[in-house]
């Protein structure tokens, strides 16, 4: 099988640096994330059509900022610099990077002179800027290509040599003709085919399995309901058949009715899948207990301990199948060295090695939003794709302080309702992440004629391109008032409801 053409982005630390390789598979054209530093002949074993080098927040003359290797720069392969990208390019081949009297920040108006990236676009372009240095000089047999009032090149290209270079950042959406900037860079001066699909991604992933478990053995697959496992669930048994084994637990601290709902979903797809029911072994182990890190350590222990009881009864099962995402392995090699631990994340990381199982990760090159489109492939229904993301530990993170089984029952019941209203309204899909929060503390109310001291619901809607920021949504107060009037009126033990309207950052999505 024909592997499809491949851009190589080299990552100089850049916010952006999956974004921009995102926006390359949107124009369905295979794009692949590697260090700055990643040696040549690694990247030519991928035999890429274009090389993208990335961003960064670095100057090209801080000391320790992460160097370009000049050889990339002669191999005759096209290549883009954006940003710290651009300005890497005009060092080394003798432009002049100064620093900027004036840092660009945000929006700007790019005067536009011509040049392959920019075809036809009319002049002056909108475009993001986010730079403190600028090329004040432009290498020599190079042609500017845009400027703005305070960055004279704002664009250079040298055709001949194959390199061409902008300023700002194409890949974000304020940037309004960024795609066509970038589809000019892949279709025309790369030449790059848009064979990038899901359908033809499918095909390669089921023969890939095949070929890694062709020694046989059960796949087991530790399936939650979510779009991830879920899909990994469906190709594994399109690829390997009745060798694959799913196990469902059920940690008592899912939505309300989720596992039932599971079930049947699982059900309709022709998935073998076996439900533990190992809720009451979750929720005694976290009696009294507060802490959040404490708390995710525990349910991502037990969890664990749960699937390696079930697994050990699967007769001739060598494999684990896993829903790790690219966005995971780009992360595993990042520039930027190690960063502060917001929140410990819940996974099956630790199951291969105390099964002694070897990973199954068939969606390891994929983005969410492809693994969606690779779902939709398998014949998986969209309301299954497409639901908001729900926390690895599950609502134990939405009950700050000690978790219950009456203040998870609680908090299944509102978080139903506000769900509920959000379809009913048609704000579902517009929401990217919706959920309640049952708040450690109570108010006084009033219900009857009579003083009330129950708990407080905060409720919680976000927008979000990636998860890596959000905003919160702008939900309709009369929405937000039959939802409120629900919650009070029908779940015994909440009298007050809030809506959290805080963005990320300064918050995070979640509470906990």
């Amino acid at each position: 099988m024909t592997p499809p053409d491949t851009i190589v982005v080299l990552d100089f630390g850049s916010q952006f640096t999956q974004l921009i390789a995102r926006r390359i598979r949107e124009a369905r054209v295979r794009s692949v994330v590697m260090p700055f530093d990643a040696r040549i002949d690694h990247v030519l074993s991928y035999a890429p059509k274009g090389i993208v080098l990335s961003g960064g927040p670095s100057s090209v003359y801080d000391e320790g900022a992460p160097a370009l290797d000049p050889a990339l720069l002669s191999l005759g392969i096209p290549i883009l610099g954006l940003c710290y990208g651009m300005q890497l390019m005009a060092h080394h081949l003798g432009g002049a990077v100064v620093k900027a009297a004036s840092r660009e920040y945000g929006r700007a108006q790019v005067d536009v002179r011509g040049g392959a990236l920019f075809r036809s676009l009319d002049s002056p372009q909108t475009v993001w800027m986010s730079h403190g240095d600028h090329v004040e000089k432009e290498p020599v047999g190079f042609t500017v290509t845009a400027s703005t009032k305070d960055a004279p090149v704002a664009g250079f290209e040298n055709p001949e040599k194959r390199l061409y270079a902008i300023q700002f950042h194409p890949e974000v959406h304020h940037t309004e003709n960024g795609a066509l900037m970038l589809e000019a860079f892949l279709y025309d001066i790369c030449g790059a085919a848009p064979t990038w699909t899901m359908a033809g991604f499918r095909d390669t992933a089921i023969a890939r399995i095949r070929e890694q478990v062709k020694d046989g053995g059960v796949v087991l697959g530790a399936l939650s309901g979510g779009v991830d496992s879920t899909v990994v669930a469906a190709l594994l048994r399109e690829a390997v058949g009745e060798r694959f084994r799913g196990v469902f637990v059920d940690t008592g601290l899912l939505r309300k009715n989720e596992g039932r709902l599971v079930m049947e979903a699982f059900r309709h797809l022709d998935l073998p899948v076996t439900a533990v029911d190992a809720s009451d072994r979750f929720l005694d182990v976290l009696a009294g207990v507060s802490d959040p890190e404490r708390k995710r350590k525990i349910i991502g222990g037990l969890f664990i301990d749960v699937f390696t009881e079930n697994a050990k009864a699967v007769d001739g099962a060598r494999w684990l199948a896993q829903g790790t995402l690219y966005p995971d392995v780009i992360e595993s090699v990042s520039v930027k060295g190690p960063s502060a631990v917001i929140k410990t994340h819940h996974n099956v990381g630790g199951l291969p090695e105390k099964l002694g199982f070897t990973l199954v990760e068939p969606l390891r090159e994929l983005f969410k939003d492809e693994v969606r489109r690779l779902g939709e492939e398998l014949g998986i229904p969209h309301d299954m794709l497409y639901r908001h993301p729900f926390p690895g530990p599950g609502l134990a993170v939405r009950i700050p302080g000690e978790v219950t089984r009456e203040r998870v029952r609680i908090l299944q019941e509102a978080d139903a309702i506000f769900l509920e209203e959000l379809r009913t309204g048609g704000f579902y899909t517009s929401t990217s992440q919706a959920f309640a929060v049952l708040l450690p503390v109570k108010s006084v109310g009033v219900m009857g004629d009579g003083r009330t001291y129950e708990s407080v619901v905060a409720l919680r809607a976000v927008t979000t391109e990636d998860f890596m920021t959000a905003d919160w949504a702008r939900l309709p107060h009369d929405l937000l008032d039959r939802t409120a009037r629900r919650i009070v009126g029908e779940v015994r033990g909440i009298n007050r409801v809030v809506y959290d309207v805080t963005s990320k950052p300064p918050g995070t999505i979640e509470w906990e």
